[in-house]
């Protein structure tokens, strides 16, 4: 049985974001809980909040058991990019793109689904 969480449009840049998350893809929630919060990131923040709501959604909606969650699958793809002006020098203007990101993470207990 597999769930997930999403967050959209976290507002920290994708190519940032997926450093943090190569780091816990595949592992098991005791050691990608443990990996997050050592890592000192934005992005490492926001991916341990979608990780505990994904192990929530396995746990109360599914009945699982948290000891035999592992992360089967987890990406990020880019959000909406917000455009911003920042003044330069001699009276120019520079365009300061602002990304975001949706970050995606999905737990699995290995088991099927009975429906």
């Amino acid at each position: 049985m597999e769930t997930y969480a999403i967050h959209k449009s976290a507002m920290v840049a994708p190519r940032k974001a997926r450093m943090t998350m190569d780091l816990i893809r595949g592992k098991d929630i005791a050691a990608a809980r443990a990996i997050l919060s050592t890592t000192n990131t934005k992005s490492s923040r926001l991916i341990s909040k979608v990780l505990e709501s994904a192990i929530a959604n396995a746990t109360n909606n599914f009945g699982a058991q948290e000891n035999d969650l592992v992360i089967s699958e987890c990406y990020i793809n880019p959000g909406p990019v917000y455009k911003r002006v920042k003044f330069a020098s001699r009276g120019n203007v520079d365009r300061r793109d602002k990304r975001t990101s949706h970050i995606i993470v999905k737990v699995s207990d290995g088991k099927d689904s009975v429906k």
